[in-house]
């Protein structure tokens, strides 16, 4: 009964601020000297008109999707599966071939319609394509000298793909990367990458040699610190990525039918800063623990 109430008063607040509003536009144009309290009723009255919407969008949310007026918050540590074709599959599997799709999607009307008109003095799309592409190269060298290209595009790849993770998470999916095992499948691969270049920078005998300096004694230690990395950098990663969703949709819970527009603008942090912030810590200790391997 309440919701139809507010509902109904919902109406006659949109239409008064909407009519207040007009009348005051009315009389600052028609006096050419501005009217310092005309434009604060002008501002209050956008603001009565504005709350009105809300209550109007509020309520009737509620009554069309929350007859009963109750919502409930569900938290799983493992992402649900679902069956396809017979096979059973984790969303962060299927989130994450939808992830790539769009990339590899982007990629290729990129290179269609970009890359293959690409000039020699840049501009457009060419210009912001290769300042992304020149500043991972440039980072990825200076955090891990010598490495090579190959580096600096793997680099670029798995920031497209934790960017693209947090877009879908835009869309209350469950981001890819709030599961434990996408992200040490993500740690793994550092790992691999840690001994592959710091095998072939120093051969598989100084490698070890290494991990003995600067005493035989410290190498069980070493190793022991070596196979830590990726569960710390799969933890963290995972941690912070789990944490940012919970907060969102605690927040839609706590909301309810009121979290209209609210959750986007708290979520310009949790999905948009926080995530980009997040990929770019991972890929530093990437490159700083590959960049120790050489050294």
């Amino acid at each position: 009964m309440l919701n139809w109430i507010l509902l109904g008063v919902s109406a006659p607040v949109i239409a008064a601020g909407f009519l207040w509003r007009r009348s005051i536009v009315k009389k600052l144009r028609a006096n050419p000297a501005p009217d310092k309290k005309l434009k604060r009723a002008k501002t209050f009255a956008l603001m009565v008109f504005i709350i009105g919407v809300y209550m109007f969008m509020t309520r009737a949310i509620t009554l069309i999707f929350i007859p009963d007026g109750r919502s409930g918050f569900e938290f799983s540590l493992w992402p649900p599966r679902v069956d396809v074709l017979g096979i059973s599959l984790s969303v962060t599997t299927i989130y994450t071939w939808a992830a790539m799709a769009l990339l590899i999607i982007a990629a290729l009307i990129i290179r269609l319609t970009i890359v293959r008109r690409f000039e020699d003095i840049p501009q457009g799309a060419q210009n912001v394509i290769e300042l992304i592409v020149e500043s991972v190269r440039k980072y990825t060298d200076s955090q891990a000298h010598g490495t090579g290209e190959f580096l600096s595009s793997y680099i670029l790849s798995i920031a497209a793909l934790m960017v693209m993770s947090a877009f879908l998470e835009l869309f209350r999916l469950r981001p890819p990367t709030a599961d434990i095992t996408m992200t040490f499948s993500l740690a793994f691969m550092t790992f691999v990458l840690i001994n592959i270049y710091g095998i072939r920078k120093k051969g598989a005998a100084g490698r070890i040699k290494a991990l003995a300096s600067p005493t035989p004694v410290v190498f069980i230690f070493r190793v022991i610190s070596e196979v830590a990395i990726p569960i710390s950098m799969a933890c963290r990663l995972f941690g912070n990525m789990l944490g940012g969703m919970i907060v969102i949709d605690m927040l839609y819970m706590a909301l309810g039918s009121n979290a209209v527009g609210i959750p986007s603008v708290i979520g310009l942090y949790f999905n948009v800063f926080h995530p980009l912030m997040q990929t770019f810590i991972f890929i530093t200790l990437t490159l700083t623990f590959i960049n120790e391997a050489i050294e």
